[in-house]
């Protein structure tokens, strides 16, 4: 990156906390928002999730619902600051595409960030989007992030996600490929649901002593994707690690701890087995690692987000195990991405 990028606010909505700051203290006190859904295919079946609690009227369809989160954590992100909506760009992650998800039912595609924006209440910048990929596509807007800081007139960026696993397509999808987490597969996902902001500045907002700073950042495709019949080898997280410490211009031993997106799939696993120790390569005891997921299960979209602001709070909150961490974050489709977070002096 050609100058860094400062987490100054954040705003999330989740099955451990509808704002940002109980959902934090949630993972960081890692509690488990986990609860059983009675399933009506196969009828009866219980699948565990991790489900926002919420009045039904919010839930009356799918896309009003990815809607609502959405506009409650956008809202909570803008408000971290005293900066205008006109003059903040939003950068939206929803649901990838090829899920064919419910809530594209209600609202088509083209149409979501703007029933998004809709339902704030503000008129946000021009130069806002919504971009297909998944959680590591938040991570790789990051670059275009600071593009429009630089030169469209943007003041801040409203970067994150939304997104629900718990639909009957995504159940249905998931179940038929073998990924739910039960009593007869240990090693799978926990379908969550979320929505995940920060917020984005070019400049430190407040006069404190210390401020995280994303510093480099590594977007990669791997081709052989959990979609895939085969297990991922790696090199596409490997890649991305490499070109996020590169722009970083810290060296690899100065990464204290990680934070994942990882949900517990054996697939997810095996690819950090092969990948980690082939970029890790400074001698550690151990390299403590984050993972939401054991908390909040897996949030699709509101990955990537999600990651950064845990990564921040740590770092600003002085829980973190050191100055310097990596968020890891992969996506369905074999995107993977990196981004290198650090705590900064006040210049």
């Amino acid at each position: 990156m050609k100058q860094p990028l400062y987490v100054s606010g954040a705003g999330a909505v989740t099955a451990a906390g509808l704002n940002a700051r109980q959902t934090l203290a949630a993972i960081r006190a890692s509690l488990s928002a986990f609860e059983e859904k009675i399933l009506s295919e196969p009828f009866g079946a219980v699948q565990i999730v991790a489900r926002i609690p919420t009045h039904y009227q919010l839930r009356q369809t799918d896309g009003q619902w990815l809607v609502n989160m959405a506009a409650r954590a956008i809202g909570e992100a803008l408000q971290s600051g005293t900066r205008a909506a006109g003059s903040t760009a939003i950068l939206l992650t929803p649901p990838e595409g090829f899920r064919n998800h419910p809530a594209y039912g209600d609202i088509a595609p083209q149409s979501f960030l703007a029933a998004v924006t809709s339902a704030t209440g503000e008129k946000f910048h021009a130069a806002s989007r919504a971009l297909d990929g998944g959680a590591a596509a938040s991570i790789g807007l990051l670059e275009r992030a600071a593009e429009l800081m630089e030169q469209n007139g943007v003041q801040q960026v409203l970067l994150g996600g939304v997104d629900s696993f718990i639909n009957e397509a995504d159940l249905a999808r998931l179940g038929r490929a073998g990924r739910l987490k039960g009593v007869d597969n240990a090693q799978g996902l926990v379908p969550g649901e979320a929505a995940a902001f920060i917020r984005l500045t070019c400049e430190p907002d407040e006069p404190a002593r210390f401020h995280a700073a994303i510093q480099g950042v590594g977007v990669a495709r791997e081709k052989d994707s959990v979609l895939s019949d085969r297990y991922s080898q790696g090199r596409a997280l490997l890649s991305a690690l490499r070109d996020a410490v590169n722009g970083s211009g810290l060296p690899e031993g100065d990464i204290n701890f990680v934070v994942s997106n990882s949900n517990g799939e054996r697939y997810s696993g095996w690819e950090q087995l092969i990948a980690r120790p082939r970029f890790y390569r400074t001698r550690r005891e151990v390299l403590p690692t984050a993972y939401p997921a054991m908390t909040i299960g897996d949030i699709g979209a509101a990955g990537g987000a999600l990651a950064l602001m845990l990564a921040a709070d740590s770092l600003l909150k002085d829980y973190a195990p050191g100055p310097t961490a990596v968020c890891e974050v992969a996506s369905e489709t074999g995107l993977r991405a990196a981004a290198i977070v650090a705590r900064v002096p006040r210049r």
